[in-house]
């Protein structure tokens, strides 16, 4: 039994490694008519041994029942391929096979990308089956995500004029990190190909590996293990194990929905660019970068283009998918939640639900946070920018709305509408503030959350009322909270202090304003900058990358997974007080 077991395991990484060879030749090198042949050949055997492997697996005696069920789910999807090439290569026949066959192959191949896609996240739940290790897994993933990205952006295909390594992990890491710096134009230093790996990294960056890892667990029916709950319920910050998986599968099914509704509504609003083609790629990517708070634009002025910065309708769309995604999906569950109890006790006034305790206090929070900053930030810009970037918005609203679209981009989305060169110096160091306080929690943003802010002021009162404890209402703040509030807001001031000094020694041309923009910027996986991204030093740009980095992964879980004590046992010392003040 061992023996076909170990066998088994090396026909499939066998199978694994011939498809991802495959597929990063023929995405990734343009000049594959030379190799027609060969494709010809190589494309139908790997297909049919994928599909000759999950039968033998499927009537294997030795699999199990989550084994089959994934068996199943592999030969639907791979027979669904074979079928949908046939109908295309019949409905578009153009006299050739062979040329109609290489015209039409990309259904197949895009096919077996989400393929091996899914055995990817299969692999990834094997690793944290065996590690057990939430934070680092969660870390380890992200730096997985940019490694590959870096390589794949590499790729002949992927750029118009090559790309050094410097600038390919750069990349990358801003794609996964969901920041939005960019060191080369994504317009025109990129092909449709790079573009789409960029738009796949923010994509997976900004709801996490481990999530679609989650999804793919449910999707298949193959179970969650304790540990794989474990995991999951810190990072989507649920507390009941038994619908952690569920979870995971609604944050990816709400994402995609309010992308591509997002996306419609973009592609109705696009006037200058003609091309069906066009405009339904641009809609998509624009959409998922929103609702990632990624801030990466395939226009190369960003949506500062002279099309683009007076489409308010255009404009508004984009900012509900930044707020929805920087609120994240757990608020909106909870929202979702109370008005569905709310028009039960409209329908139903004899057997009435208690609602007075759906909405959480961290929903609270988050959503009075929020709307204030929003509020704040746009009546800010619109008294300081009044005679800067606001002035050629002719109309009231046109000035409300580029305001608002300031204040809400500056919370990690990092879209511009406006030229950055023309803020007045408290617009920036205002935006800067906006910047470092970032979004909301369990979101797809960045910044020291709304949360940490809120809960460090109204400590701040507590302390000033001689209170020991922070009261909302009738509910008290835990103290875990306080203290990792207070943990994050330390980490966060140190790591960008020790940035603006690296990158004042590496970039010594920069002013300090320019440089403690791009620092918190980066930290904070905003994307705005003042125009010094591209001009930056190798030594600068790594000294980005890691701020990046660090900033979406939060240095305070990296922190937690190295040195965390095992050792449980409660044990206090006796007290002492230090003077403070």
């Amino acid at each position: 039994m061992q023996q076909k077991f170990t066998r088994s395991n090396i026909i499939v990484w066998f199978l694994d490694l011939f498809l991802i060879a495959f597929l990063v030749f023929d995405f990734g090198f343009q000049n594959f008519k030379d190799f027609r042949t060969y494709k010809l050949i190589a494309l139908p055997v790997l297909l049919l041994s994928l599909i000759a492997f999950n039968i033998h697996k499927y009537r294997s005696f030795n699999s199990t029942l989550k084994i089959k069920k994934t068996a199943r789910v592999n030969l639907v999807l791979l027979s669904l391929l074979i079928v949908l090439e046939i109908i295309s290569i019949i409905t578009n026949y153009q006299g050739s096979f062979l040329d109609t066959f290489f015209k039409e192959r990309y259904i197949i191949e895009y096919g077996l990308l989400f393929y091996f896609f899914t055995r990817l996240t299969f692999l990834m739940r094997r690793i944290y089956s065996i590690y057990f290790n939430p934070a680092i897994l969660f870390v380890g993933s992200f730096a997985l995500i940019a490694l590959a990205g870096t390589f794949l952006l590499m790729l002949p295909a992927a750029t118009t004029h090559g790309i050094t390594f410097i600038d390919a992990l750069f990349t990358a890491t801003s794609a996964t990190a969901v920041t939005g710096l960019i060191v080369l134009d994504t317009a025109k230093d990129f092909t449709p190909f790079g573009q789409t790996i960029i738009m796949v990294l923010f994509q997976i960056g900004g709801l996490g590996m481990l999530t679609f890892t989650s999804f793919f667990a449910y999707f298949f029916k193959s179970g969650a293990s304790f540990k794989e709950s474990l995991y999951m319920k810190d990072i989507l910050g649920q507390e009941n194990l038994n619908s952690i998986m569920r979870v995971a599968m609604s944050i990816v099914v709400f994402s995609l929905v309010l992308e591509a509704v997002g996306a419609l509504f973009i592609y109705s609003s696009l006037q200058g660019i003609d091309s069906y083609k066009d405009r339904g790629f641009f809609a998509v990517f624009h959409a998922i970068s929103a609702y990632c708070n990624a801030g990466f634009s395939i226009s190369s002025t960003g949506l500062y283009d002279e099309s683009l910065r007076f489409n308010y309708y255009m404009q508004w769309v984009v900012m509900i998918l930044i707020v929805m995604g920087g609120l994240g999906y757990n608020i909106a569950s909870n929202f979702i939640q109370y008005v569905k109890h709310f028009f039960y006790n409209l329908f139903n006034k004899n057997n009435k639900k208690f609602i007075s305790r759906v909405i959480t206090l961290n929903t609270k929070i988050v959503i009075y946070t929020t709307i204030l900053l929003i509020v704040v930030g746009t009546g800010f810009f619109l008294i300081s920018e009044q005679e800067t970037f606001l002035s050629e918005h002719k109309t009231l609203f046109g000035k409300f709305t580029t305001a608002m679209f300031s204040s809400v981009t500056s919370r990690t989305a990092g879209f511009n509408t406006i030229d950055m060169s023309n803020f007045t110096v408290p617009g920036i160091l205002f935006m800067i503030f906006l910047m470092w306080i970032g979004a909301s929690p369990a979101s797809t943003g960045g910044g020291i959350k709304t949360t940490t802010f809120a809960i460090a002021t109204l400590n701040i009162f507590s302390i000033a009322r001689d209170k020991s404890n922070i009261e909302i209402g009738t509910r008290r703040v835990a103290k875990e909270s306080v203290l990792r509030a207070f943990a994050i807001i330390s980490i966060s001031l140190a790591s960008i202090g020790l940035g603006i000094l690296l990158l004042l020694i590496f970039n010594p041309q920069f002013t300090l304003l320019e440089i403690a923009f791009e620092v918190f910027s980066a930290f904070s996986t905003v994307g705005l900058s003042l125009g010094i991204t591209p001009e930056l030093s190798e030594p600068g740009k790594y000294v980005v990358i890691f701020l990046m980095f660090f900033g979406r992964i939060g240095l305070i879980n990296l922190m937690i997974g190295i040195l965390k004590n095992v050792n449980t046992t409660e044990y206090t010392y006796p007290k002492e007080n230090i003077l403070i003040n």
